[in-house]
């Protein structure tokens, strides 16, 4: 199965799709996992062994979780949480009848975040050179452009056109920066990509003009998100040092961005549960245990939690009023 998990693993990457492995680091019996036991979770199934019903629902949430924040995470499910606690630790309970414990450590595998250049201006040749060193997946774009202009590319298209249909998991970030060349025509292809971030090497009044012209042709609250001046304000005055720039300007919004997640909406929160027994989070699509009580409906990561719920509901009923 690790094999097979590997291969997998290995495909994903390839393809750009977000993954997270999960191995069995510790144990202590009586468990069904063993040490090296894998899973590999992504946001829509899951592969893998690493226990039984009683440890899987919390892997799922927590490699699901690791996904969105891109940090690994190291976790125990344990009959007796307060005696595992410790710094680094995530410490959940374990409701299997077995009695045994597992340490798991779950690693997010995300894509390179992808920069798509436009230009074959010098500042578009550091852009490109600058993101490949930090990690980037570097797309450039113009009708100029070979491979010689931006040597360890990604990709180098002629043709805007053909980057339509070409969608990845990972962010995407772009900068036109074609500095006089097909300005317009290169701000509606980057448009097109509905990028995370957007901006335009240019001085105000060129982007004005810019935005004066694509009038009509682009709504306004779409230009509104453009960035320009691009970067942020360090006095940049060579290419390499506006390119500098640009890129500290796309880290501070990545940073931003996962300190400050966007509000989980109703629809998100409707999407989830709370066992009531001990307290894990279940995914309401993907939950096998459920039952009514008092009109109501309840969903368990397990049997043994649905089995104990439903012969003293109102004691878990009152424990959970206190969480």
């Amino acid at each position: 199965m690790r094999r097979e998990l590997l291969d997998l693993a290995s495909d994903l990457a390839r393809r750009g799709e977000p993954f997270a492995l999960a191995t069995v680091v510790a144990r202590r019996p009586p468990i069904s996992a063993q040490v090296g036991d894998m899973a590999l979770v992504t946001r829509e199934g899951f592969h893998g062994w690493v226990g039984g019903s009683c440890t899987r629902p919390t892997v799922t949430a927590e490699a699901r979780q690791a996904l969105e924040d891109g940090q690994p995470r190291l976790i125990s499910l344990d009959p007796d949480p307060e005696s595992q606690r410790r710094p680094g630790l995530r410490v959940f309970p374990m409701t299997c009848h077995s009695g045994g414990s597992v340490e798991i450590h779950i690693q997010p595998v995300l894509p390179a975040p992808r920069l798509i250049v436009y230009g074959v201006s010098p500042t578009a040749r550091a852009l490109a050179r600058l993101a490949q060193a930090m990690g980037y997946s570097v797309w450039a774009v113009d009708p100029t452009a070979d491979a010689s202009a931006f040597p360890g590319a990604d990709a180098v298209a002629t043709d805007p056109r053909k980057l339509r249909g070409e969608r990845t998991a990972a962010p995407v970030f772009a900068v036109v920066a074609t500095q006089g060349q097909w300005d317009e025509d290169a701000l509606l292809a980057a448009l097109a990509q509905e990028p995370a971030y957007l901006a335009v090497v240019a001085s105000p009044k060129r982007y004005g003009e810019m935005r004066a012209l694509l009038a009509g042709k682009v709504p306004e609250e779409a230009l509104a998100h453009v960035r320009n001046p691009a970067g942020l304000d360090l006095g940049a005055r060579l290419p390499e040092e506006i390119a500098l720039s640009i890129l500290a300007e796309i880290v501070k919004e990545q940073r931003a961005a996962v300190a400050s997640p966007a509000p989980r909406t109703e629809a998100t929160v409707g999407e989830e549960a709370v066992d009531p027994v001990c307290g894990m989070t279940v995914r309401v699509a993907e939950a096998r245990y459920r039952a009514q009580h008092a009109g109501r409906d309840f969903y368990f990561c397990a049997a043994g939690c649905r089995e104990r719920f439903l012969a003293g509901p109102g004691r878990y009923l009152a424990m959970a009023e206190t969480r």
